[in-house]
């Protein structure tokens, strides 16, 4: 493998300054998924400015680029939404859209993404073709990754990674980690029926408020009582909402919740435990009861070939010294789509800023724009090992 590294660096080195200024232009312009137009166009028309052909999905939000021509091909995601917060802090790049800001680092994943482009078509020649995927609304449900994975963005690809910043970790290094990385985050809604009456004779009603303790305080138990203990499931209700005054029984009670896990095969089995569950909580205490269970993607679970790769491409550019075993996240990462069908790993990227701590989407949230450069230089150097060793 030739010593490509001193080169990748330089012009790493050469595009981060515009790519940091691109990054600022996004922050101070954030949309909310499936809105990306201004930001889609933006990414567009720098890769056409560049000689990269660019292909814009049908609704205006989100694309997808190539460098490199023939061969196998190598994929990289890049998330372009915002999330609807009040940017509390006060850069000179601060969102000037009230009410909606960049918290989790989308506009700087979006940079990376540019500058890897570029670098790679500066190369004199590729071992194969880098696909570069700009994918919107990587903060709802359902996500944009599960609608350009339905619409083919990644078919040909024998593997794909993706960055995300790291406000924990420090700038300059990567968290990598084999295995599952971020957690499914799936929503439950469970609603409550029953004849309602007075709090003075409960026993002749169904005391709907009491079901609905019993499930919040319950459920997470009744879920684990045949799992594997070693296994994470995380249920916590954040929502429930019923009745009107303090002497009455309501007659309906709404709950929503949201459930948690790392287990690829129990998060494909957990709609149908949920369901069973709660009507065997719910029926014999009277209460009639529907349950709604929506996945909103698997968890992220990295491929360890792909993950050595990536690896050895930080190592390569960074030294072993600025490599970290990471820590899992409950947190949800709609990334997780596309590994559904192609090996593929999320990677941490240290943006740590050096006076403060925040977190993702904190309504103070920023980076330490280096690390900008640092992933350039890592992301250039992963795809082209991942061509190389395909």
């Amino acid at each position: 493998m030739p010593d490509r590294i001193p080169e990748l660096a330089r012009l790493a080195a050469e595009i981060a300054p515009r790519m940091v200024e691109v990054r600022r232009d996004l922050h101070r312009n954030p949309e909310l998924g499936w809105a990306e137009h201004r930001t889609t166009r933006k990414v567009a028309a720098l890769l056409h400015e560049w000689g990269i052909e660019a292909h814009i999905r049908a609704e205006g939000t989100g694309l997808v680029a190539e460098v490199g021509s023939g061969g196998l091909a190598a994929g990289f995601r890049a998330d372009l939404d915002a999330l609807p917060i009040q940017e509390e802090a006060d850069p000179p790049y601060a969102s000037i859209i009230p009410g909606v800001m960049h918290a989790c680092g989308h506009d700087a994943h979006a940079a990376i993404g540019l500058g890897t482009a570029w670098v790679l078509s500066q190369l004199n020649a590729m071992p194969g073709t880098a696909r570069f995927i700009f994918q919107p609304a990587e903060e709802t449900l359902p996500g944009g990754a599960q609608a350009m994975r339905d619409e083919g963005a990644h078919r040909g690809l024998s593997s794909i990674v993706a960055f995300h910043v790291d406000p924990s970790l420090e700038t300059g290094k990567v968290g990598i980690r084999t295995g599952g990385i971020t957690g499914a985050g799936d929503r439950v809604d469970i609603r409550l029926s029953g004849p309602g009456g007075h709090t003075s004779r409960p026993h002749q009603t169904v005391n709907l408020l009491y079901v609905a303790g019993r499930i919040i305080t319950d459920l997470p138990q009744v879920i684990r009582h045949d799992i594997d203990p070693r296994e994470t499931v995380l249920i916590v209700f954040g929502r429930v909402e019923g009745g009107s005054a303090a002497n009455v029984i309501p007659t309906h009670v709404e709950m929503e919740g949201t459930i948690r896990l790392f287990d690829l095969d129990l998060w494909r089995e957990m709609p149908k435990r949920v369901d069973s569950a709660v009507a065997e909580m719910a029926g014999p205490l009277g209460a009639i009861v529907e349950t709604e269970y929506h996945q909103g993607c698997p968890p992220v679970v990295n491929d360890a070939e792909i993950i050595a790769i990536a690896e050895g491409a930080a190592a390569a550019a960074l030294g072993k010294h600025k490599i970290e075993h990471t820590h899992q996240s409950l947190g949800a990462e709609d990334f997780a789509w596309f590994l559904e069908d192609v090996p593929g790993a999320l990677i941490r990227l240290g943006a740590a800023l050096p006076d403060r701590r925040v977190d993702l989407h904190s309504a103070s949230f920023d980076i330490d724009e280096a690390a900008i450069e640092t992933g350039i230089l890592v992301a250039s150097e992963t795809l082209l090992r991942l061509l190389e060793d395909a």
